[in-house]
């Protein structure tokens, strides 16, 4: 941990396997089409987080990538730790508050719209806050955090369906404790996600791709 820093920020990335990324959007656009959606989306998670002053580590899905964007000065270099989404996370909050830090957040990285103000509202909040979270328009969340931890915000919770953003703001109110909602902002999950966005890409049709 840095001297000036009580904060950590936690990217959670997919490694790049072709197939393993963007599966609903590879039903349009091919796996290769996907997997370049999906690098360009971690390039701008890169992009918007590599400035931030807050203490910063990378959660890899599978394995440490040796030689990619995260520049290892500024990123600390993790593999996240079980079996589904909710544990995933659970373990990295986990992690951050044991390393003694008083404010964790977590990022994703399908997000093209997110932006380095939303990532410093986040904290900000958290001073006046318990939880924050980054409303995702298709009814879950591209951000969360918290200044100690939660560990009911992340059991039997069913990710990518409409209602995990309403079961979490549930629990929070069950809880007692209070939350901040940042803007509502649009993943890129499907292709109808990556018409809606400013993202400019010519794809390689599944058809073409398989001839």
């Amino acid at each position: 941990m840095s001297n000036n820093s009580k904060n950590l920020l936690i990217v959670f990335v997919k490694n790049l396997i072709p197939g393993h990324v963007k599966t609903r959007l590879a039903k349009d656009i091919g796996i290769d089409g996907a997997l370049d959606v999906y690098k360009f989306l971690v390039e701008h998670t890169y992009e918007i987080t590599k400035e931030l002053e807050f203490d910063k580590a990378v959660f890899y899905s599978e394995y440490v990538e040796i030689e990619d964007i995260w520049d290892t000065d500024e990123y600390k270099l993790l593999i996240q730790k079980g079996p589904d989404l909710g544990d995933r996370m659970l373990n990295a909050f986990k992690h951050g508050f044991d390393k003694g830090y008083e404010k964790v957040v977590i990022v994703g990285t399908d997000c093209f719209e997110l932006k380095t103000e939303h990532i410093e509202e986040a904290f900000d909040q958290l001073s006046e806050h318990d939880v924050v979270i980054g409303p995702a328009s298709d009814g879950g969340y591209y951000m969360i955090g918290m200044n100690k931890l939660y560990p009911q915000l992340f059991h039997d919770k069913k990710y990518s369906h409409e209602n995990v953003l309403k079961d979490v703001l549930t629990e929070i109110g069950q809880m007692n404790a209070d939350f901040h909602l940042l803007p509502e902002l649009n993943d890129i999950d499907t292709f109808q996600d990556l018409k809606d966005s400013d993202i400019d890409f010519e794809f390689v049709s599944p058809e073409d791709e398989d001839a």
